[in-house]
């Protein structure tokens, strides 16, 4: 497989650290070789998503779900008050649940100010 040719390219590339003889314990290695063997040892889960479709590219739903927070604050400067702020969380966390079961954003919100904020939960 060309994964398991790039990763052998990888360990030619960055070898092994040299120690001598008289030394205990693990060999110190490189962040790029920590890398390259994560890579090798994880293959089944760094590749899953090529299987898998409903399976995310990467890992960084926490990384999404902040995101906008921090454009919010960028944009104008910080939030007025802490009440403004945890109502902002609020409404993104309905929104971001919402969107994790697959119904439409103005749907849920549209759903939640007629009084049926449960209908992600369906």
């Amino acid at each position: 497989m060309e994964y398991d040719s790039i990763i052998k390219t990888a360990y030619g590339e960055n070898p092994f650290p040299e120690t001598p003889a008289k030394k205990r314990g693990h060999k110190k290695k490189s962040k790029v070789l920590n890398l390259i063997c994560r890579l090798h040892n994880y293959k089944e889960s760094v590749c899953l998503f090529i299987k898998n479709l409903c399976v995310p590219f990467d890992n960084n739903q926490a990384e999404r779900d902040l995101r906008m927070v921090k454009v919010k604050t960028k944009v104008s400067g910080c939030f007025r008050n802490e009440e403004g702020a945890q109502e902002y969380l609020t409404i993104m966390s309905y929104i971001g649940s919402a969107r994790k079961h697959g119904i439409n954003a103005f749907t849920a919100i549209r759903e939640a100010l007629n009084g049926t904020p449960d209908i992600i939960f369906n």
